[in-house]
Parts: structure tokens; sequence; C-alpha cells
């Protein structure tokens, strides 16, 4: 009788094995939020008002960065 717990509790963790592996393995095919969409209900809304700010900035440099003045300052110092 304990050898065939052993088996069925053996198999099973074999099993869960096998099935994280391949949900590790598989992983998101794409992007979660995709560029040109809204994240939140809040940027939406920011946008539908004209007050959108984008995330990203380019420098003078031509390279982009985080736009996190812009994006952090209060809505009505624009």
């Amino acid at each position: 009788m304990e050898r065939f717990s052993r088996r069925i509790w053996l198999s099973g963790l074999g099993l869960a094995v096998l099935v994280s592996g391949a949900a590790a393995l598989g992983g998101c095919e794409k992007a979660l939020y995709p560029d040109g969409t809204s994240r939140t209900q809040y940027e939406r809304y920011q946008t539908l008002r004209g007050e959108y700010r984008p995330p990203r900035k380019m420098t003078a440099l031509g390279e982009e960065r985080p736009a996190l003045r812009e994006r952090l300052a209060p809505l009505d110092q624009r």
C-alpha cells in the first residue's frame, strides 16, 4: 500500500513540474501594453481632455528618456 501511494505522489509531483516548466517556457507572446494604447483609465481621461503627457521624450542627443518631470508635475502647472 505504501509503495502505491508513493508512486501516485511521485507521478503527481512529476506532472506538476512538467506543467509548471511548460508554462514558464511558453510565456507571453504579445506585449502587455502595446504602444499607442492607454494603460489606465486616468491616461484615457487625460487624453480625452487634452491633458495627456507622453511617457517618453527625446533628449537633445536624440535618445529617448522617461519624461518624469512632465508626468509628475501637477496638472495645473503645464
